[in-house]
């Protein structure tokens, strides 16, 4: 490189800045020729540093793989890079393991490894709330089930209605699984197909749960708000125990009807309660003493009260057949299921909403509904005209336990009430 009079200025100039604690000073002898400055080029040798290398192959890591479509647990060792003793072991020991046969693709397998590729254990979870753990002991993998650890979080969440609620929910990006429980549990005061209106808002108080730092599910609503057409609706979630358990206002109110409109939760109906209807099997007309709700096969069915159940068979022409019977002179059945919800047997009480079966077209039945009978001391009524009885209120001895688990939940509530809420258009 040349060196013109105005690069030689600048390095003047930069000679003087201090570099690593020292300074360093240039001068020119005056006349000298710029021109003719001789330039060398240096070359050094400089010798990096020797890094040691490591020889402890007993060191451990964590590893993870994804589950692809068509993996294997032996696929899933090769990944891993595990020795060929420890991977003929494992898928010996594993061979009869129903979880390690069953891979979900998308799910995320965790392992224990060192750096000669031994492995020492391996974990996997299938499921949201259970994990299996494949431990080395002497050579051989015993697995055990267990349930995940999960952290609680609690989130705060705002927003306004622009078109229909889960819209709105999206935007404040809260899940719909949210939005559903805001839903059902307002049902009894608002319809939110027909009742909502723009600038209708909400603000609510929920669960998320996380494994590891990572959100795994979401839980319960605890507090939530809802403004409709100007009129505040509000709801906090208090459980005694497994029979006073449920939403209630601050004051103690049930927002729970003694009965649900209907045992499903998205279905039409299909035939009403008539006195006198064709049957399409029997081929002739008689009573139709319930209400059949037209929905694919294996659609849950609710109770849609609180109650034990009394029957749970198989019943001629009704087919799979549940009747549960409630408070005082009333009782529900339910027809024509597929199946029975696990472990509902006679004697077992449930609550109103909990899942009793499946719908199905068991009995004499053309295809897929339900039948639903309300009944009054053994007779069936129209239960779209039968006066309902009323919510069970909180039992008095609950009352202190429900203000003392109210008042911070609804504190939680008011401070979203300054915030600014979530706006969709």
């Amino acid at each position: 490189m040349t060196l013109t009079k105005k690069n030689l200025r600048r390095l003047v100039i930069l000679s003087s800045i201090p570099l690593f604690g020292m300074v360093a000073a240039f001068g020119i002898v005056p006349n000298t020729p710029l021109e003719n400055i001789p330039v060398q080029k240096i070359v050094l040798d400089l010798s990096l540093p020797v890094i040691p290398q490591t020889t402890n192959t007993n060191l451990k890591f964590w590893r993870q793989e994804r589950i692809q479509r068509k993996d294997t647990v032996a696929s899933l060792l090769a990944r891993f890079k595990i020795n060929n003793q420890d991977k003929m072991n494992f898928l010996r020991d594993a061979r009869n393991n129903k979880t390690m046969r069953r891979l979900v693709p998308g799910k995320t397998v965790h392992a224990q490894t060192t750096a000669a590729g031994e492995l020492l254990t391996l974990r996997y979870s299938p499921s949201r709330d259970e994990q299996l753990l494949m431990e080395k002991t002497d050579n051989v993998f015993i697995a055990n089930k267990l349930p995940i650890k999960l952290e609680t979080h609690i989130q705060m969440k705002s927003g306004v209605i622009k078109s229909s609620l889960f819209a709105a929910t999206d935007g404040a990006n809260v899940p719909d699984s949210v939005a559903i429980q805001i839903a059902d549990i307002f049902a009894s005061d608002i319809d939110f197909h027909r009742d909502l209106r723009k600038e209708d808002r909400f603000k609510v108080v929920y669960e998320s749960h996380y494994s590891s730092g990572a959100p795994i599910k979401t839980g319960r609503v605890l507090a939530v708000e809802f403004v409709n057409k100007g009129k505040s609706y509000q709801a906090v979630y208090f459980e005694a125990n497994n029979r006073e358990k449920g939403y209630y206002t601050p004051d103690g109110k049930n927002l729970r009807r003694a009965f649900l409109r209907s045992p499903l939760k998205f279905s039409r109906i299909s035939s009403g309660f008539s006195r006198s209807r064709y049957h399409p099997v029997l081929k002739k007309r008689r009573a139709h003493k319930g209400i059949d709700y037209a929905a694919p096969r294996g659609t849950p069915v609710r109770a849609t009260a609180n109650g034990t159940v009394s029957v749970s068979t198989r019943q001629r022409g009704y087919g799979k057949f549940i009747v549960l019977k409630h408070r005082g002179r009333y009782s529900t059945a339910y027809a024509h299921l597929s199946a029975f919800a696990k472990g509902l047997r006679k004697g077992k009480y449930v609550n109103q909403g909990d899942i009793i079966g499946y719908v199905g077209s068991t009995g004499l039945a053309t295809g897929p509904h339900l039948h639903y009978e309300f009944r009054v001391n053994g007779v069936q009524r129209d239960p779209q005209r039968v006066v309902m009885p009323a919510a069970i209120p909180l039992a008095a001895k609950n009352i202190p336990a429900f203000k003392e688990n109210a008042k911070p939940l609804m504190a939680r509530l008011n401070m979203l009430r300054n915030t600014n809420l979530v706006l969709l258009d």
